[in-house]
């Protein structure tokens, strides 16, 4: 079945982010099922929204549709997508983001099923 859809839609269910997430993010799933491969998702976080350090164990193909996003993945500099960008982030490469400005939606191509780990940064 094809699908078409915009973040605006009122049939998307948006619900919370992973507990590990501060308040105020959402995520709804566009197509496919989170527990299974090729799943497709929004998600919307507000402006100044810090997304702590975690991982995936699939690789992420994202579209910003909303909103400017700065994205750091553990060992590379900071880079900043603008609406309509495409970026691509590997499985298991620890990440943190900040919505610059916002709101920022992104969409999401998880290749596994969906998942997000927190990576805890130990002192030493």
């Amino acid at each position: 079945m094809s699908v078409v859809s915009t973040a605006s839609d009122a049939h998307l269910a948006w619900g919370n982010c992973p507990d590990f997430m501060p308040k105020g993010c959402a995520i709804t799933v566009l197509h496919g099922d989170p527990a299974k491969p090729n799943v497709d998702v929004l998600f919307k976080i507000p402006t100044n929204y810090v997304v702590p350090k975690h991982k995936h164990s699939s690789a992420e193909r994202m579209i910003l549709i909303s909103g400017l996003l700065e994205v750091q993945y553990e060992g590379e500099r900071p880079k900043r997508i603008k609406a309509g960008s495409y970026a691509y982030g590997p499985a298991n490469k620890p990440h943190v983001a900040k919505c610059i400005k916002g709101p920022c939606v992104l969409f999401i191509a998880f290749e596994a099923p969906l998942d997000a780990i927190p990576v805890v940064t130990t002192k030493n």
